[in-house]
């Protein structure tokens, strides 16, 4: 039997293009190369498809050279994703001459943000019934909106701070009538986020009035939904990955990431060099302290809440969810949960002695678990409503009422 054949995707039309490009070529390696045969698939900036072997590397990408990669058109076949060849421009489009340049039995997409992990990359591929190792459209849907997520999160009964939200409209037309409201609601520090952006992005902590203003600009320009959430005193971070499919899920290890006073953690500390981060290992080579000491009932707390929030999300594969702590109460709270986190959170799963193509290998095993679970259901049901249009003889009138 030959190698299962995975398609890592990553890039993407996304703010989080380049932290995608890390996270993927990082789960590129680490495939396990006796099981697997692994090719990367790179979504350009614009969202063209790219394959080829130049692609293995970050310098590919420091300055992309289109005529070093082939563009392909993705497609699905029999359950596989097929990766054809790009139209040349000559009528190849409506034509049979297309021909598959690369074909993957299993997806493992390591999107980041919008147009990726917010569930249109899953529903795609589940038209075709090609297993992916991410969570579903419902799960990913939800982690990529902080509005969304942050109404599902109370409706289940999980602790949020409080927050208002508003969009990029009404701020242009009712932008001291918005500034008014927030500063009913919340207190400062407030936090101005845009709702479907990731990697700290768009994110400003706000002191006053004019800070608030300010921040909110800058969000504005990256989504048209803003969220503004009330800042926790003293606030530590901790983050808890989720591994597992349906009724299989377990909590790994926490971490405590860097933490910046009475501040965030931001981009520049997760990815810039000099930031604490570094370009090359992304996520993976922030500092931390894990596991994060907070003290067993905390910590126990909060890996049984993260395990809530991967089943009632509908989750698969791995998460990541982030929580804040105050440090005055010692309450946590929910920030988000990520459903494709950085570096696929591989280092919380390393210290509870799973390797990382270990991990890759369960994600693989729950995508054709999937796949097999969604085929079981039932998609025919015998309506009669064509049969009895037919038996009166046209289509069209009342079709549905009769009356």
């Amino acid at each position: 039997m030959g190698k299962t054949r995975v398609a890592v995707l990553f890039g993407g039309k996304t703010c989080e293009h380049d932290v995608s490009i890390i996270s993927g070529l990082q789960a590129l390696k680490a495939l396990n190369p006796e099981k697997y045969e692994g090719f990367p698939v790179y979504l350009s900036r614009e969202g063209a498809w790219y394959v080829g072997d130049s692609l293995r590397e970050t310098a590919a990408f420091q300055k992309f050279d289109k005529s070093k990669a082939e563009r392909v058109l993705p497609s699905g076949e029999d359950g596989k994703l097929v990766l054809r060849a790009w139209p040349d421009g000559k009528g190849r489009l409506f034509t049979r001459g297309c021909e598959a340049v690369k074909t993957a039995d299993v997806v493992l997409p390591v999107m980041h943000g919008l147009n990726g992990e917010d569930g249109t990359l899953q529903g795609f591929l589940e038209l075709f019934g090609i297993p992916y190792a991410s969570s579903g459209v419902l799960g990913s849907a939800i982690g990529m909106d902080k509005i969304a997520m942050k109404a599902f999160f109370r409706g289940c009964g999980f602790p949020v701070v409080e927050s208002e939200w508003f969009d990029r409209g009404e701020w242009a037309e009712k932008r001291e009538e918005i500034l008014d409201r927030l500063e009913q609601a919340l207190p400062y520090p407030m936090f101005v986020k845009p709702a479907n952006l990731g990697s700290s992005i768009g994110i400003s902590r706000a002191e006053d009035r004019a800070s608030l203003a300010a921040g909110i600009d800058v969000a504005v320009a990256y989504d048209r939904r803003i969220i503004v959430e009330r800042g926790v005193k003293k606030r530590v971070e901790v983050n808890c990955s989720v591994l597992g499919y349906a009724g299989y899920v377990r909590p790994s290890v926490l971490e405590m990431p860097a933490q910046l006073p009475d501040s965030l953690l931001d981009f520049k500390t997760k990815y810039v060099p000099g930031g604490k981060g570094g370009p090359s290992k992304g996520m993976a080579s922030l500092e931390r302290q894990i596991p994060a000491p907070i003290g067993e009932e905390l910590t126990r707390a909060i890996q049984e809440m993260s395990v809530r929030v991967f089943r009632e999300m509908d989750c698969k594969g791995v998460v990541r969810i982030d929580y804040m702590i105050d440090g005055e109460t010692n309450d946590f709270y929910i920030c988000e949960a990520n459903t494709i986190p950085g570096s696929l959170a591989f280092y919380l799963w390393e210290p509870m002695g799973l390797k990382y193509a270990d991990m890759l290998d369960e994600m693989i095993v729950y995508a054709y678990r999937d796949r097999a679970e969604r085929a079981a259901s039932v998609f025919s049901y015998d309506s009669e409503i064509l049969s009895r249009q037919t038996a009166r003889g046209k289509l069209g009138g009342k079709m549905l009422g009769g009356k």
